[in-house]
């Protein structure tokens, strides 16, 4: 990891997937999205990582994609 990369809030990557934050906890509790805990325990997620897994949703069929949700 870059330390001068930047992490995300739940809020921030549910902007980006329009779904709620809740969502967001609830797919990195569940594994699916990578996440980092901070020393006081809130969720951050690494940018390119969040961005890369747009990229690659956005590029997948709607068919393929509600398949793997």
């Amino acid at each position: 990891m870059d330390p001068r990369e930047r992490l995300l809030t739940p809020g921030e990557v549910a902007a980006l997937f329009r779904v709620d934050p809740k969502t967001v906890t609830r797919w990195a509790a569940a594994g699916r999205i990578h996440s980092i805990r901070t020393p006081g325990g809130h969720r951050r997620f690494l940018e390119s990582e969040v961005r890369a897994l747009l990229t690659q949703l956005s590029n997948e069929s709607p068919v393929s994609r509600s398949e793997t949700q």
